[in-house]
């Protein structure tokens, strides 16, 4: 089992930056993927972007491509999710996630694929 405890939310205006980071401790860090979901009140978790063990393949949702960048550092085993360009519908409590037995190269975005989840951290954005 991985500990997952998330960092970094906060109130920010439309159009800045948030910097969510994502601290494990449990499992050796490279051996596994990460995955950083977000929720809505009264809405489905969805998932925003993920990224591989080793941190040279990532994914996105296609409502962050180009505005949010995964990455992690296996040295601190803390993976982070760089928030640029923020819009009033990027509000949610987001939420980093693990998966310990990754099937692809390629960080899944199916949330029954994350096994550990942190508690979540909130990010609103102001119009």
């Amino acid at each position: 089992q991985v500990q997952l405890v998330e960092s970094g939310g906060g109130l920010v205006q439309a159009g800045g930056s948030l910097r969510l980071s994502c601290a494990a401790s449990g499992r050796t860090f490279d051996n596994y993927a990460m995955g950083w979901f977000r929720q809505v009140p009264g809405k489905e978790r969805e998932f925003v972007a993920g990224i591989s063990r080793g941190g040279a393949r990532t994914y996105y949702a296609d409502s962050v491509k180009g505005r949010f960048t995964i990455s992690r550092d296996n040295g601190k085993n803390t993976a982070y999710l760089q928030m640029n360009s923020l819009k009033p519908e990027d509000t949610a409590v987001y939420y980093c996630a693990a998966d310990l037995f990754p099937a692809r190269v390629v960080p899944s975005p199916a949330e029954s694929e994350y096994d550990d989840w942190g508690q979540g951290t909130q990010v609103t954005v102001s119009s």
